[in-house]
């Protein structure tokens, strides 16, 4: 994919995950994507484990990071 067309470029999945988590909460993010590593006992260490590994998890939460990215702006 072009690097101009790629919004996530540079952006490192952790900063990603820490803005999330710092806007909706570990508890909101969960109702919003359902995945178990955001519902028991999440961490950061646990679901960036999680997500490098599951490309269809990392998917929806590069998605939600771009819609909260335009919110934002």
């Amino acid at each position: 994919m072009d690097n101009f067309n790629n919004h996530l470029h540079g952006v490192k999945l952790v900063d990603i995950l820490e803005a999330l988590v710092e806007h909706y909460s570990w508890e909101q993010l969960a109702i919003k994507i359902n995945i178990n590593c955001f519902k028991k006992k999440p961490s950061i260490k646990s679901s960036l484990k999680f997500l490098r590994k599951t490309q269809w998890a990392r998917d929806k939460v590069e998605k939600l990071y771009l819609e909260l990215d335009t919110i934002k702006k």
